[in-house]
């Protein structure tokens, strides 16, 4: 079968390797989509955190099942699927938790293992989910989707908040449909000026602040002073991190979804005061992955809208540096077979 690896930053090549044998408790997925993430973008780039090469990126996945044994969730060949790719332990205190998502053993497809950049995968029957009733475009949103509604539910957001939400990427597009969701008050904030009118267009967003215009007096007159109840920065840039305190009010909380590198400064007075909670928000369990199903399946959003870029997987290598270019505008690629 096909398969195409990061070898190092800046470079991918595809290589012939076997199909991958089935084993008990697993499934082999014959892959249909790929979705591209900021994940994979900042490894090609070299600035992923926990990475290491060569590897076989993609983790936002779609396809069916090929090969399958008997399995108590009723699975079978031809099923439409797509994949969890947190892979958890099981055993540790924090699986025991119900906080699979941030296991302390945790190999993310993608990114510690071997992903999705293949025809065939084997995958763990228990981190597939069955979702006939979807087309493979939308059942591969399922994994991005998902870190925005764990996100929210992080927050504990209520209809009665008001929402700043910094980085209008695939992430924080995610973070903004679960708060309208809830209805709360959502103010998107980036320095995409394209982005942020993507926003008012397909979710419906009232209040968008560029944040190259001094942010904060946009958002202090959007508030009458008050300030956003919850902030969440997904864009995982140091300085935006860092600013994002800026915005939050009396009481507040601020939601780290994004991630850098970098190590992260704040005014400790100023923190104290508001008595700020800060709150880290990492992957998704598979109650958010089947709240994200459950929100598709109403065919509320048009999620085609949120697909902007395709490629085949055989231009894939080729089309790739292409979604690296500022002007290139992707909200979301997908890569076809």
């Amino acid at each position: 079968m096909k398969q195409i690896i990061c070898k190092e930053p800046g470079e991918f090549t595809m290589v012939e390797v076997d199909k991958p044998a089935l084993l008990s408790n697993h499934a082999i997925i014959k892959i249909k989509r790929i979705g591209i993430c900021g994940t994979d973008l900042h490894a090609y780039n070299g600035v992923q955190p926990f990475f290491t090469y060569p590897r076989v990126l993609g983790h936002e996945l779609s396809g069916t099942i090929e090969e399958i044994g008997y399995n108590e969730q009723n699975l079978k060949v031809g099923d439409k699927v797509a994949i969890i790719p947190y892979n958890y332990c099981g055993s540790c205190s924090t699986c025991k938790k119900g906080k699979t998502n941030c296991c302390q053993n945790l190999k993310v497809t993608g990114v510690h293992e071997d992903g999705g950049m293949q025809e065939y995968l084997r995958v763990p029957i228990s981190h597939i989910i069955q979702v006939n009733d979807l087309s493979y475009d939308e059942a591969a949103l399922l994994e991005p989707l998902a870190i925005g509604a764990h996100a929210v539910r992080r927050g504990e957001i209520n209809k009665r908040d008001t929402i700043v939400i910094v980085g209008a990427g695939p992430i924080g597009l995610g973070i903004m449909l679960f708060a309208k969701e809830v209805g709360a008050k959502v103010i998107a904030v980036d320095v995409n000026s394209n982005r942020l009118d993507f926003c008012k267009e397909w979710i419906g967003i009232e209040h968008t602040v560029d944040a190259k215009l001094n942010p904060i007096v946009h958002i202090d007159k959007i508030t009458n002073g008050n300030m956003a109840d919850i902030v969440f920065d997904a864009t995982g840039n140091k300085r935006s991190m860092e600013q994002s305190f800026d915005y939050i009010s009396y009481g507040g909380k601020l939601v780290y979804v994004g991630l850098t590198k970098d190590t992260i400064q704040f005014h400790n007075p100023d923190f104290h005061k508001r008595e700020t909670t800060l709150i880290g928000s990492r992957n998704a369990t598979i109650e958010d992955f089947e709240n994200v199903y459950s929100l598709l399946r109403k065919r509320e959003f048009d999620m085609q809208k949120y697909i902007t870029h395709w490629s085949l997987f055989e231009d894939m290598i080729k089309d790739f540096p292409k979604w690296l270019k500022a002007d290139s505008n992707v909200i979301k690629a997908l890569i076809k077979f």
